[in-house]
């Protein structure tokens, strides 16, 4: 089965086609960052409006790229949730019609959960296994039982991991995206620098929980009460400083999340799941005998290939959905509040 997947949650516009649910024949993706770069984040409106431009020679070029024709798909699965909600109905209203005019299924697929299945595109991990998605909008540590069953053990409180590097890259004016440039001038920097404290949230009832609001807050205002042995405070000091933080953070509690559940296997997804830092720390699980997996680079990413290949799941399975479909900007399983 040949199934065509949309994306278009944020600040991506990517189309791609995905034959039985693991085979790539296309995956473009139209990025909106040098629009967005003068604003060093992405405006809504901005982004809703260069999709409806956009989307359908993507779509177009996505099914070229494929070697294919429209009568070839069987069906179009497209992002619905969650996401920037102007973004998501361009997305979604593009697909319903053009399902539609070929007469055949439309899918709604999940973001979060198509970044947990990113990975299992390009290499299949036996269920269940500990996901841990990780994004600008994100931060999440859960137990993936099936492709479509997932039960959250820890998300972020406030900030997402990918909303704080962005933040801190912006207040120090290192470019953006935050998370790539972070990553790159970490290379450079001491990671010792600045001491940086986490949260406490782990020592209470919510042990696999997160926080980065007071990391950002550190970072950003309390510089010197952090400072190390009067290390200089150079661009690359900072940033190294703080993605050592960051992705501190998130190993304590998927260390504490394998030991605690016993599982064996690991995945990563979303754009933060492409910080070399990240994806290092993880690799160091294998010396413990665990099974560990990313997507590629490009996978990582929001883009059209995962939307597609778990769309296909679905399809196979199944299920559809019909002419009501609609966008929904938040979903209550992926976010915690507190008191």
């Amino acid at each position: 089965m040949i199934v065509l997947g949309i994306e278009t949650s944020c600040d991506e516009c990517s189309a791609a086609v995905v034959k039985d649910g693991r085979e790539i024949l296309s995956n473009v993706i139209a990025t909106q960052i040098e629009l967005h770069k003068p604003y060093q984040g992405v405006v809504p409106e901005l982004a809703s409006r260069l999709h409806t431009e956009w989307i359908s020679q993507v779509v177009k070029a996505a099914i070229m790229q494929a070697g294919l024709t429209n009568k070839d798909l069987d069906a179009v699965a497209v992002t619905n949730r969650p996401g920037l909600l102007g973004s998501l109905l361009v997305g979604v209203n593009f697909a319903k019609g053009f399902a539609a005019s070929l007469n055949i299924p439309i899918l709604g697929v999940d973001h979060i959960r198509a970044h947990l299945y990113a990975s299992q595109i390009e290499n299949p991990l036996e269920y269940p296994y500990l996901g841990v998605l990780v994004s600008g909008g994100h931060t999440v540590i859960c137990k993936v039982n099936g492709y479509d069953d997932v039960d959250v053990l820890g998300t972020t409180i406030d900030d997402a991991i990918g909303e704080a590097f962005d933040k801190v890259a912006k207040f120090y004016d290192l470019g953006y995206p935050g998370g790539v440039v972070i990553d790159r001038l970490s290379k450079s920097g001491d990671p010792m620098a600045f001491l940086f404290p986490g949260p406490t949230l782990d020592r209470g009832e919510h042990p696999y929980d997160m926080s980065y609001s007071g990391l950002k807050t550190g970072v950003i205002n309390q510089l010197d009460k952090f400072r190390n042995n009067n290390a200089p405070a150079t661009k690359e000091n900072i940033a190294a400083s703080f993605q050592r933080a960051a992705v501190g953070i998130l190993m304590k509690r998927v260390k504490a999340a394998l030991k605690d559940t016993g599982l064996k296997r690991v995945s990563a997804g979303g754009g933060v799941a492409a910080n070399s830092l990240l994806r290092s720390e993880l690799k160091e699980l294998e010396k413990g005998g665990y099974t560990v997996t990313f997507p590629s680079l490009k996978l990582c990413t929001d883009n059209g290939a995962m939307i597609a290949g778990l769309g296909y799941r679905y399809l196979k399975d199944g299920w559809k959905d019909d002419d009501k479909l609609t966008a929904y900007s938040r979903v209550a399983a992926f976010k915690k509040s507190y008191p």
